[in-house]
């Protein structure tokens, strides 16, 4: 936990946490090539991307839905929420980082991890 610079007696989770545990939730519930990226050096508007793949359009929308149960355990909520109706890249936004989870073939097409090339993948052994 971080703490709250607007009010010191509060503390929010920190980012890089929280990402994490997106990582890993995704990862236990079979996502594929789970990775994420410090973006914090390349972009201002958040700090972490983490990436994940399903095998189908209904995985898709289950690893998102897990992933927000997950966080939400934490105290954490997404901004907000796109994609989900058509489950082919499901954009979960919570402002200091971003999860994309993608159907492979939207995945290998956008190439998330090609274009922000530059950015350090952040390992999530466990």
């Amino acid at each position: 936990m971080v703490s709250d610079p607007r009010d010191p007696g509060a503390a929010f989770p920190d980012s890089r946490e929280m990402a994490v545990v997106a990582a890993r939730t995704a990862a236990s519930k079979q996502g594929r090539s789970v990775v994420i990226l410090d973006v914090r050096e390349l972009i201002t508007i958040t700090d972490y991307f983490v990436i994940a793949s399903g095998t189908s359009d209904r995985q898709v929308k289950t690893l998102a839905d897990e992933i927000v149960r997950a966080l939400k355990a934490q105290g954490v909520r997404p901004v907000r929420r796109e994609g989900e109706v058509a489950a082919r890249w499901v954009l979960l936004d919570f402002v200091d980082f971003v999860v994309h989870v993608f159907h492979p073939t939207l995945r290998n097409f956008y190439q998330l991890e090609r274009l922000w090339a530059d950015a350090e993948q952040i390992r999530i052994n466990g």
